[in-house]
């Protein structure tokens, strides 16, 4: 049996818990990249593992760390309470039941000025390392470990072509991609999973395609 050094030692961090602080931190940090913010107000639904100590286990303050940007290593995630009232931004806690999940799940929904609502479901899945299930109702799976392009498209014929055709003009190759779509002609959700690093005009690029409605780049880990 292999195990990597990663799994005996856990992932560098602030805070008690891999799972219910690390994890969380990743979880909240990769939502705000997909939102693309600024966010007004943030709604965290707990479910689970998650819902019952989340307080014990610093997760609210982890959550919020992750919405304000800062990494699960960075040692102002226990004031980020306070580091979110200066920057404005306002926050809530619920438990939810997210059936089916993972039982250290959480649904982050962000008020904000350019998407309006936008909730992204995930979880914790242990060591530090996450899991996102759903993007505004839209069922996907990705863990943010590597370069990701988040699109949301009218589900109009060409538009997969074009993607993947200004990856492959910029040397980058795809590892995987899941396309999510609600009924035929509606709005679809494409996830793409790359190799490398995804240049920021690359998002300008692809939002030049007809019937693109928006492009997220989440830069994985070394975000």
């Amino acid at each position: 049996m292999e195990i990597s050094i990663f799994e005996v030692a856990g992932p560098v961090m602030i805070g008690p818990s891999s799972s219910h602080t690390a994890g969380a931190a990743r979880l909240s940090r990769v939502a705000r990249q997909i939102a693309a913010g600024p966010i007004k107000h943030v709604s965290f639904g707990l479910s689970g593992s998650f819902a019952k100590t989340y307080k014990g286990h610093g997760t609210d303050r982890a959550l919020v760390a992750g919405i304000l940007g800062l990494r699960e290593d960075d040692e102002r995630l226990a004031d980020s309470f306070c580091l979110a009232a200066e920057e404005g931004l306002s926050y809530d806690f619920h438990p939810i039941e997210l059936d089916g999940f993972h039982e250290n799940s959480v649904e982050i929904a962000m008020e904000t000025q350019l998407d309006g609502l936008m909730k992204v479901v995930g979880s914790s899945i242990g060591g530090g390392a996450i899991s996102i299930r759903r993007l505004n109702g839209f069922n996907v799976e990705f863990s943010s470990a590597v370069p990701t392009l988040v699109i949301f498209q009218l589900d109009k014929k060409g538009i997969i072509c074009e993607t993947t055709r200004i990856l492959a003009e910029n040397g980058i190759n795809i590892g995987n991609m899941r396309v999510s779509r609600k009924g035929r002609g509606e709005i679809a959700c494409c996830v793409i999973e790359a190799d490398s690093d995804i240049p920021p005009d690359i998002a300008a690029h692809m939002m030049r395609i007809e019937n693109v409605l928006s492009v997220r780049i989440i830069h994985g880990d070394s975000a």
